[in-house]
């Protein structure tokens, strides 16, 4: 794991690493804040998961989330969305939802994207071991959060792995990739036309079959463009109901789907998870 850069922040410190990924088969970016009370042992993670076009410095440049995670002791973690490189395949037409940026936090399936479109794999099992093995992070203790995109990404994994996260949240995010043209496009891209597949990355989808939260919090801009044509929050929420979920469906007016949507409620979610994480110990 290679230092790309490293800036102090707020009492702790601001890193960005590369290393290379076994199971993309490309070199990694992720951003790591790793707050002052770092001296005293290893701390609880969160991670944040980021939205289509975004690498891990949309997050950690514009959500000011730094302050409030060294207040309370928080090792924030900030992946890439995508693989990249050269010979990693893109859009054909230079769209901005499928292919660089736009990975969807799965394991693709069809060529040519199956060798290196693995970001599930990558987040579940490679990325956490690099932390592990070269930061102060204790693993037992996991919250995971994203936005739009990656607000889909942090539910479908934690659904998809029960007892790993402590809690989970989210900032608008894509509810129903099944039903909405973005998840349409890149579910079938990646996996295939047999929609059956499609539905272990689907958070509505999961909750049907079976898979359950704890709790949920969301928050949703009503001034956001995208709400009703590929978000979908009232199908999450019907979603949630039927399964007994507990979800806190926040609809925030006049926010729209910007970073300044998130810089304005970051610090409820990262309290939310504190006291989470604190249970969890």
């Amino acid at each position: 794991m290679e230092s790309v850069s490293r800036a102090r922040c707020f009492g702790g410190t601001q890193h960005v690493f590369r290393h290379r990924s076994a199971e993309t088969g490309t070199e990694m970016r992720f951003a790591a804040f790793v707050p002052p009370q770092a001296g005293a042992g290893r701390l609880p993670v969160v991670w944040f998961l980021s939205g289509l076009t975004c690498t891990e410095e949309n997050f950690t440049m514009k959500a000011g989330a730094q302050r409030v995670a060294a207040e309370l002791g928080l090792l924030l973690l900030v992946p890439d969305t995508s693989p990249r490189g050269e010979g990693v395949p893109d859009d054909p037409d230079g769209a901005y939802d499928f292919g660089l940026g736009a990975g969807f936090y799965l394991d693709a399936t069809q060529a040519p994207w199956a060798r290196n479109y693995r970001m599930e794999s990558y987040l579940l099992h490679e990325l956490p071991a690099q932390v592990a093995a070269e930061l102060p992070a204790d693993l037992t203790r996991q919250a995971i959060m994203g936005h739009s995109m990656g607000g889909h990404g942090a539910i479908t994994l934690a659904l998809k792995t029960p007892g790993r996260f402590a809690s989970v949240s989210a900032f608008a995010p894509i509810s129903a990739p099944m039903r909405c043209p973005w998840g349409e496009k890149a579910l079938g891209g990646y996996l295939g036309p047999d929609r059956s597949a499609w539905r272990r990355y689907d958070s509505c989808a999961l909750i049907e079959d079976g898979a359950r939260l704890p709790e949920l919090l969301v928050d949703q801009g009503m001034a956001d463009t995208f709400l009703e044509s590929q978000l979908k929050p009232d199908l999450l929420r019907a979603a949630c109901a039927d399964a007994g979920i507990p979800l806190t469906l926040r609809l925030q007016e006049g926010y729209d789907h910007s970073y300044f949507f998130i810089a304005s409620f970051i610090e409820d979610h990262l309290r939310w998870h504190a006291g989470r994480l604190g249970r969890a110990a």
